[in-house]
Order: C-alpha cells, then structure tokens, then sequence
C-alpha cells in the first residue's frame, strides 16, 4: 500500500449542477454530492476534500462570508475540505460588451473573497479560482488577434483582483470556450496575460480533445484518420501536448474520455467525460496522469498540492450510485500511488 500523502484526493461539487437543470435532468444538490463523496471507501482510503463551483443554488456569491461559513460547515460535517474554486463568470463573457467585461472581473472578486473566507475559517488552504472566457470560438474567430487581446487585458484585469486576495486564476483549456479551444490558443492567451498568479487548469478529457483538434483542426497533434490502438503515437501526442502546456499548469483534473465531444442541457459540447471504468476510454489514467504530474526527465513537479475528478455530465443515473464514486476514488488513488509524494 502506498505511502504517499500529496496530492491530496478532491472530488468536484459542480458535475450536480453543470449540464443540468430545467433543459436537462434535475440538478444534485451540494448536499448529496458530499454525501455521496465522503461516504466513497477503497481499502480504507477516502477523500480528502472537494473542490466547488460557486454557483450552486444553496451558494449565494452575493453573500461571500456568511456563504463561506454555511459551506465550510457542511464540508466540514463530512470530515472534507476545499480546494479550488469555479468562479461563476458565464454571465459576464469576455467576448461581449463592456459591461459583460465588468461583470467578469466583479464574479472573479467575489469569488476570490468567498475563497477568503474560506481560508480564514481554516478550511481551505490550498487551490485556485477557475475561470473561462465565457465565449466561443465562433465568436473568437472573427477577430482572433483582437478577441486574444481583449480576453488577455480582462483576464489581467481579474488577476490584478485576485492578487488582492492571494489567490491564483487558472483557465481551463476547454474546446467550446473561445481563445481556449486549442493547446496553441490556450497558450498564445496564457502569454499575452503574463500574470505570476494565472495558470492553466488542465482537465485530462478536454486535453485529449486538443489532441484531435476539434473546434481548431490546423492545431490537431493525433492524425484525422488516427488508430486508437496505435498506443505509441498517442503517448508521443501527450508529450507534445503536455511538453507545451505543463508549465503553465497549477490545477488538475483527473479524467477519462472516450474521443467524443458531448453536451448537456445549456452547456455546449466539450470533451466527454466517461466512467473511470468506461471500456471505451482512449486514456490510461494512472500513466497518462503522469504526463501533467512529471516533467520531462520524469521528475515530480509537486506544482498542485491536490487533483481532482471531473464528472462533469455524468447522467443522474450515474452520479446517484456509490460504486461510481468508489470506482473514481480507486483510479486517483492510483493516480497518487504512481506520481505522489510525502511531506
């Protein structure tokens, strides 16, 4: 059994919410996902915390303090903690007027004080605030060198807030959201920020999409016509990939995918997220996990004191069986027994 204590093992509350509602299936509460998580067991091992996207219905953002004590309680009710934030921004997309540019940057600020709060009441001490540009590549693309200019000044904008906190911003690289729906743009945008305090959250299933180059098929790393059983070509891909984003990384989601996009409800397709267990996955979790935890001699990065599973539009079916969050306890676990550490 292995003795490796980092990274600490997070499961997301946001898969309850995300790609549900009134166009889809009914949402989870927050409730049930951190009943669900602290009640997931292998050979002992349990989770160590959560990681939370401010926007359920039982969080109120416009209420950062009294907010952040309800939540901490109820995490703490279930011997968890919290890592990284998902700020609520999707009203405010940085591709729309100035006033949606406003609404951003004053998301961004109250997520970061709801994050406070949490840290001084001791439950929160490591993780960032998630962000997005809120906007699609569509709308990118009429204006690619304009668009990456305007999401780079808002997006320093909302790092200049954030470090009025401590707290450090990393966009998710997700194909549906515009000057970050390909490993390049991903980067061309993380460089022309240029912020000590923004990073990259890299999610393993929306990665492998860059690999194919959907949204962005001049980006594509794997062939059109690639043979997933070609297993060398696809790690010579992850390297490339990871080689090129794993500087930039500070958060990270352990994922599977099957080398489909899907979407639910209002969100728009990105890279599904399957089971841990899904036959169909094109990943090998515990050895591909390593691309982003290890540089390239091999070495740990140790850049993230914590990972955590994304489940995002999982069917309700799916997310109500305690196997499913054993089964997704079991493959971090033996994310951590491959590239963890001790301190």
């Amino acid at each position: 059994m292995s003795t490796n204590s980092f990274p600490k093992l997070h499961n997301a509350t946001w898969p309850g919410v995300v790609g549900k509602g009134p166009d889809s299936e009914p949402l989870i509460p927050i409730d049930t996902m951190l009943e669900l998580t602290a009640a997931a067991e292998v050979d002992g091992v349990k989770f160590d915390g959560v990681d939370v996207g401010l926007f359920d219905p039982s969080i109120d953002i416009n209420d950062p303090k009294e907010g952040a004590k309800k939540l901490a309680d109820k995490v703490a009710a279930h011997g968890l903690v919290i890592g990284s934030l998902v700020a609520p921004i999707w009203g405010g997309p940085v591709l729309g007027s100035k006033e949606d540019r406003a609404v951003f940057v004053d998301m961004v600020r109250k997520a970061c004080q709801y994050g406070q709060y949490l840290k001084e009441i001791g439950i929160r001490t490591y993780g960032v605030i998630r962000i997005d540009s809120a906007s699609s590549p569509e709308t990118w693309a009429k204006d690619p060198a304009g668009n990456t200019k305007l999401i780079a000044e808002t997006f320093r904008e909302a790092c200049d807030v954030a470090a009025e906190y401590g707290e450090k911003l990393a966009a998710e690289g997700e194909i549906c959201w515009g000057g970050m729906h390909s490993w390049k743009t991903m980067i061309d945008t993380l460089a022309a920020v240029d912020r000590p305090n923004m990073g990259f959250q890299a999610d393993m299933s929306h990665t492998l999409l860059y690999m194919l180059g959907y949204n962005s098929p001049e980006d594509r790393i794997l062939p059109a016509d690639f043979d997933w059983s070609d297993r060398a070509a696809l790690e010579e891909g992850l390297k490339k990939m990871t080689a090129a984003l794993r500087p930039w990384t500070i958060d990270f989601h352990v994922a599977q995918n099957d080398g489909t996009v899907h979407g639910t409800g209002s969100h728009d397709k990105t890279g599904r997220h399957c089971l841990a267990t899904d036959p169909n996955g094109k990943l090998d979790i515990a050895k591909d996990a390593g691309y982003w935890l290890r540089d390239e001699n091999g070495n740990l990065t140790k850049a993230f004191k914590h990972i955590c599973w994304d489940g995002c539009m999982f069917p309700n079916e799916v997310m109500y069986k305690q196997q499913t969050w054993n089964d997704i306890l079991a493959a971090l676990i033996k994310v951590r027994d491959q590239h963890g550490w001790s301190e």
